[in-house]
């Protein structure tokens, strides 16, 4: 427990680290922004400064869960469940999905936006898949007995990779839009939420490695 508290920690240091990388790389002497863009806290852009606060939100959540997850487990009445083996391989598709976004991110860097069209759809259809996968994992949990109200682990258990989900889902959402900035040519538009997208995907990712890795270890 105390390894995926650090972990989060260090997760939380990215994050600033990602903000103040971004607010270093603002140029202030610049008189005016470009068209369409407002400067947000120290010339950070209000969307950039909203993901970072989004980030920080998110990590603490997750580091009050594991904490009760960890005090809660130390009662007797705490039986493990089986973790499916299909969530490795959830796993893999999520790190597909990052890497997706990441492609997409280099290519709207250059503005190749073919690149970046096929980024974004592997990102969102290996995301689609992992949501379909903890579904079907699930399913399978249940058939087997392990219900919510079952055991305190299994509660857990659905709560962590539930919220996990709902996240990605959000994540989705901010794809679309970013999509059709993407079809539409909107450079300026693109690249930002192209950006933004890649580094949530890549966050929730390294937060389901550390959710795993909790979960696999008790």
């Amino acid at each position: 427990m105390t390894a995926a508290l650090i972990f989060l920690a260090l997760l939380m240091g990215v994050v600033v680290w990602w903000l103040v990388r971004q607010t270093i790389n603002v140029k202030p002497w610049v008189a005016s922004a470009p068209q369409g863009i407002q400067s947000g806290v120290g010339f950070l852009p209000p969307s950039k400064l909203a993901l970072g606060v989004l980030l920080a939100v998110i990590t603490s959540l997750f580091a009050l869960f594991i904490s009760a997850y960890s005090i809660r487990m130390e009662v007797a009445d705490w039986r493990p469940l089986p973790e499916p083996a299909l969530l490795w391989v959830n796993t893999a598709v999520l790190f597909a999905a990052s890497v997706g976004l990441q492609w997409a991110w280099r290519g709207a860097a250059r503005e190749n936006w073919p690149a970046v069209r096929r980024g974004t759809a592997v990102g969102a259809a290996c995301a689609l898949a992992f949501m379909i996968g903890q579904l079907i994992a699930w399913r399978q949990l249940t058939a087997a007995g392990y219900l919510v109200a079952g055991n305190p682990a299994n509660s857990f258990f659905y709560l962590l990779t539930g919220l996990h989900v709902l996240h990605l889902l959000g994540g989705l959402v901010a794809l679309m839009k970013t999509g059709g900035y993407v079809r539409a040519q909107a450079a300026a538009q693109a690249r930002t939420g192209v950006e933004l997208c890649a580094v949530y995907w890549h966050f929730l990712f390294v937060v389901w490695l550390i959710l795993f890795g909790l979960l696999l270890s008790t």
